[in-house]
């Protein structure tokens, strides 16, 4: 299809993300000086801002281009929490919360001077087990309306019941996509695609010196865990899509790295929504191989739209 077609077909498109939401504050200001107190810049706060972040991210990354999202995730009942809401409702993302009173809102702040990150101070912690069995019936309610779900696991505990909801989408005949973390893949037995990082990936196979070894060593576990695939994404090195006993390579489009943050959400978003579509799985790969390229080059957790990604289009 061609791009105009792509964007009319979008518009239908149906994506359910589930998974662990943070919101990403920045301090941006100056740091001119010295502290006497400690060898540590003074930062004097000049702006604030709030982004979503995390699965959050994800679903503004989908919505971005033009397609229907709805977010089920657990926050808690505080400020942040309610920020979040907020900046999903000015995004045009459904978001389905369950609020855990004694779970605090996950926050990640960083303070930028002069456009680099000095310090990162996270805030968290995990939902109680009754919230997330709570969190397994609203995603059976919701499974049968959607095109593609994708799971985006940042390792805060939301996303405990993963290896069930898995199975119930695979056996509804709907593609699932993981975004992992963590040394154990088990858990994301039967998925379709899974996208780690190289770290993300090394921690569960090993070290490896070759291509060779790397080919074996992600085809057994794609085999062992029953994937459809396995999207290695290689920061300068780009992507590799290994599927059955082939492997697909996609070199960098990045022009400059200057941010990292976030660039997986954009990948997995952007293969979802394609995917949804009706692209076949190396294309939904390309596209999200250029949308990488753009937000690498934004500062902080940054997304890329319809417009910014086919400008380019084939």
């Amino acid at each position: 299809m061609n791009i105009s077609e792509l964007e009319q077909s979008l518009k239908t498109v149906r994506i359910l993300v589930v998974g662990d939401v943070m919101l990403d504050r920045y301090w941006f200001g100056s740091a001119d000086r010295i502290s006497p107190e400690a060898p540590v810049p003074v930062v004097r706060v000049s702006q604030t801002e709030n982004r979503l972040g995390g699965a959050a991210n994800v679903a503004l990354n989908i919505v971005k281009q033009g397609a229907q999202v709805t977010l089920l995730s657990v926050r808690g009942e505080d400020q942040e929490g309610e920020e979040l809401e907020s900046l999903l409702r000015a995004n045009g993302i459904d978001s389905d919360f369950i609020i855990d009173k004694k779970l605090s809102t996950t926050i990640k702040t960083r303070v930028i001077a002069r456009h680099q990150q000095l310090v990162r101070i996270d805030f968290e912690n995990s939902p109680t087990h009754e919230v997330l069995d709570q969190t397994l019936e609203r995603y059976s309610a919701l499974l049968n309306d959607v095109d593609v779900i994708v799971f985006s696991d940042y390792g805060k505990g939301g996303l405990q019941h993963i290896t069930q909801m898995i199975a119930e989408a695979k056996k509804a005949g709907i593609c699932t996509l993981v975004d992992p973390k963590g040394a154990d893949f088990e858990k994301y037995r039967g998925a379709s695609y899974i996208t780690p990082n190289k770290v993300e990936l090394r921690d569960v196979i090993g070290p490896w010196n070759s291509e060779d070894e790397l080919n074996e060593k992600v085809y057994s576990l794609r085999k062992n865990l029953e994937l459809d695939g396995v999207l290695l994404t290689r920061s300068e090195e780009g992507m590799s899509l290994y599927q059955s006993e082939n492997v697909s390579h996609f070199p960098t489009t990045a022009q400059e790295i200057y941010d990292v943050s976030g660039a997986g959400d954009t990948v997995i978003g952007i293969v979802a929504v394609l995917l949804a579509s009706g692209c076949d799985i190396n294309q939904s790969v390309t596209y999200a191989n250029r949308a990488a390229g753009i937000v690498v080059g934004k500062l902080g957790t940054a997304t890329v739209n319809f417009s910014e990604l086919f400008s380019q289009g084939d």
